[in-house]
């Protein structure tokens, strides 16, 4: 019988089989990181979009050119005409836009006048930006005059394109108007004209209002 010897020194030496953890948790410190991250991502995401939907829902801004009591007026144009020369009928009273008289006759000089102006001059005022302030006095009325003088000087004085003067024929005792703006008043509200004043004084509203006085 012949005898088979096995050559050692070619035999595989095995080695004892160890195990080894999953990929996930080779580092832990890692796996944690990711997991913030990823978790971060997602809030600012859930964030965004409940943000998103809040802001769309509520309503757009009203124009910052628009006091709480004044009333827009339909634009009626910058058409320049002459003394006599017929033009369309205004849409308010007193005007806020509309058919005026050119230079030299209008615009106004800003300040406190005593006499009427006619609407062709003063819509000429309201085209650069002026804030018009009115008032009727069938008869005498000087505290008045006085209070609303007080306002034109005061806001004038700081540079504003404001004049005051007599009208007439309107039905309200104090009408403010602007570009296209008219509000209006049955007794002396000072707060109230200050306020339009502030929204309406060189306001954009006005096609030339970056004219000076």
């Amino acid at each position: 019988m012949t005898e088979h010897t096995v050559d050692r020194s070619k035999a595989v030496t095995r080695r004892p089989a160890t195990s080894v953890p999953p990929r996930a948790f080779r580092n832990p410190s890692k796996f944690r990181g990711r997991v913030f991250v990823i978790g971060a991502i997602v809030g600012v995401a859930l964030v965004s979009a409940v943000r998103s939907e809040s802001e769309s829902d509520q309503p757009p801004p009203e124009s910052s050119q628009a006091t709480s009591r004044d009333i827009r007026m339909e634009d009626q144009g910058q058409e320049h005409v002459a003394p006599g020369q017929p033009h369309v009928d205004y849409n308010s009273v007193p005007a806020t836009s509309g058919p005026h008289f050119g230079q030299p006759l209008a615009p106004a000089r800003w300040g406190v006048h005593t006499q009427h102006l006619p609407d062709e001059v003063l819509v000429h005022n309201l085209e650069h930006g002026y804030v018009n302030v009115h008032y009727r006095c069938p008869e005498l009325c000087p505290q008045l005059v006085g209070q609303l003088s007080a306002i034109i000087e005061d806001t004038g004085a700081q540079g504003a394109k404001v004049l005051l003067s007599p009208y007439l024929d309107m039905d309200a005792q104090v009408a403010l108007t602007a570009w296209t703006f008219i509000e209006t008043m049955d007794a002396f509200d000072e707060e109230r004209v200050r306020a339009f004043i502030r929204a309406h004084e060189s306001s954009r509203d006005a096609p030339e209002y970056n004219v000076g006085r």
